[in-house]
């Protein structure tokens, strides 16, 4: 009898084990723990008491010459890849990251989010979005105007007001700048986002809704989205995360296994306006292009050729009768524009294939200074790593055969009618 209660109570520990394991790997790497109250905690340190140490059972078993059920490691759960450890990136990197206040004139009232510190002169990182508002109110389509006073608040309690040295709309991007006086600032390591694989574990810290610093995991779901900005335009490359993000984390760093920030904490998109959506985070290419003309200029200015177009893929090429399967299909070209003085062409016909509105009969562009474009996103990232003025060559596909044209690229307007 005293043999069946042991094997009885080995089999209890080990379903605990696996169950604690469960919990602690989806809030350490593999994928994200949802919390819906501020009070609900990981089990993370449940995990890590278990692991590696034996069950009282197992012991009183092994004393008595008999050895319970092992776990088979085919069903081990990894509480996290192999060399992420979210506490430490959470030591190395936490010092670094801010709370931001805003206070807008009017009726706009306030905001809150979340930054890092860039520089120990006194720069801070942060969304657009958190430090400007559409003159109108936020959804009114109003030009955006930046905050009348904005507050820093660092990890050792002291807030410092802060100037706004520019935002950039098109990439939700600000630079701040504070004077410390008389403490260190933490200046946060900055890592490359061209390297971030899908898979990859990251982490967020941030202030969702107040609650300073706080730290979520996850993993890196896709890369080269492209996400909403401020304007009517995309931001391109953008890095979709299952770690959660709340209202109060936009401007805060997404950081990978070395705690080097691979992007700030942009939106989620969510049908239900609860944190049940797709998290995004504008990558750290699209923040270093920015704050380089923000710390110059005090605004960011972006290469524009002025055509909306469609993807190519082998199925529609076949439709359509064209000798190629990937490229852009031209929809319409802006009047005006650079891609309209330099003579392409747009759509003149349209169908419906596959479920899908496709205009067709316009130009498909399939390179752009001999890279092709495969990707959706291909010709606006492509274009968006240029500057106002400068020429690109484009292989161009018309009536199936191909010609060379070269378009001088415009600055991209805050709006286009």
């Amino acid at each position: 009898m005293r043999s069946r209660r042991l094997l009885t109570a080995a089999l209890l520990a080990l379903a605990a084990v696996l169950v604690v394991a469960l919990l602690a790997g989806c809030g350490a790497g593999t994928s994200t723990v949802i919390f819906k109250d501020k009070t609900t905690e990981s089990s993370e340190a449940e995990s890590g008491s278990s692991e590696g140490g034996a069950t009282t059972a197992e012991v009183e078993a092994e004393a008595e010459g008999e050895v319970p059920p092992q776990v088979p490691k085919e069903l081990a759960v990894e509480a996290s890849s192999p060399g992420f450890n979210a506490a430490q990136i959470y030591r190395e990197a936490g010092p670094g990251v801010v709370t931001i206040r805003s206070v807008f004139g009017g009726a706009a009232g306030g905001a809150e989010g979340s930054g890092f510190v860039l520089a120990s002169n006194g720069e801070i990182v942060t969304n657009a979005h958190v430090v400007t508002t559409e003159s109108g109110g936020e959804g009114s389509g109003g030009e955006r105007v930046p905050a009348t006073e904005v507050f820093v608040e660092f990890e050792n309690r002291n807030v410092l007001e802060a100037e706004i040295v520019g935002f950039d709309p098109f990439a939700d991007v600000a630079l701040l700048k504070v004077e410390p006086a008389g403490f260190a600032l933490h200046p946060l390591e900055l890592g490359n986002d061209a390297e971030v694989e899908v898979g990859e574990p990251v982490a967020a810290i941030g202030s969702p809704f107040g609650e300073q610093r706080s730290l979520s995991v996850g993993v890196v779901s896709a890369t080269d989205r492209p996400v909403k900005s401020l304007t009517q335009f995309e931001i391109e490359g953008a890095i979709q995360t299952d770690a959660s993000i709340n209202p109060g984390n936009s401007g805060g760093p997404l950081l990978e296994e070395e705690a080097k920030v691979i992007g700030i904490n942009q939106q989620i998109e969510t049908n239900s306006g609860a944190n049940d959506g797709v998290g995004f985070a504008v990558p750290m290419t699209a923040i270093e292009h920015s704050v380089q003309q923000l710390r110059e200029n005090g605004h960011a200015e972006y290469a524009y050729i002025g055509v909306s177009s469609q993807p190519v893929y082998p199925q529609l090429a076949q439709k359509l009768g064209i000798d190629t399967e990937f490229g852009a299909l031209i929809a319409n070209v802006v009047p005006g524009g650079p891609a309209a003085k330099a003579g392409l062409q747009g759509a003149t016909g349209e169908i419906r294939f596959q479920a899908a509105e496709y205009e067709t009969g316009g130009d498909v562009i399939i390179e752009v200074d001999g890279q092709k474009v495969v990707q959706p996103d291909d010709l606006a990232r492509l274009v968006a790593e240029k500057l106002p003025g400068e020429k690109i060559d484009l292989t161009v596909l018309r009536d199936n055969k191909r010609v060379q044209v070269t378009v001088t690229l415009g600055k991209r307007p805050d709006k286009v009618e």
